[in-house]
């Protein structure tokens, strides 16, 4: 029979055993989760990356628009500024420019006919063109 300092030093020595395989568990569970912890940080950095290259994409996508719209505006007013010198150096266009801009002042069909030298029909038709443009 075992003397009670025996079983003391069994039970010590099984508790120890115990603790033992407790911090062996925890250890490999540890070390699990830290292989866990590695790989996502490995695919959020990999997404990370896919994402930074998808900013720059749209990046230079909307610089290139922008480009566009500029480009597309000197053009427009380019285009502009040669109808305003064409319709400013073409002799039959003038008493129709002044005729429209009269009859946005008010001008009368008579008034368009004596300031403008238009015929009556010229004159009624831009007064209902330019009617026909106003809100």
């Amino acid at each position: 029979m075992l003397g009670s300092g025996a079983w003391l030093m069994l039970l010590l020595g099984l508790g120890l055993g115990v603790l033992l395989a407790a911090f062996v568990a925890v250890y490999l569970q540890l070390k699990r989760l830290g292989g866990r912890v590695t790989q996502q940080d490995s695919q959020q950095l990999e997404r990370i990356q896919q994402l930074k290259t998808e900013v720059l994409t749209y990046q230079q996508g909307s610089i290139r628009m922008g480009e566009e719209l500029v480009a597309l505006r000197d053009q427009l007013k380019r285009i502009e500024d040669k109808q305003m010198r064409i319709e400013q150096t073409d002799p039959q266009s003038l008493p129709y420019n002044q005729a429209a801009r009269l009859v946005g002042l008010g001008a009368s069909v008579e008034d368009l006919t004596q300031s403008c030298g238009l015929s009556k029909a010229e004159a009624e038709l831009v007064a209902k063109l330019h009617a026909a443009r106003k809100p």
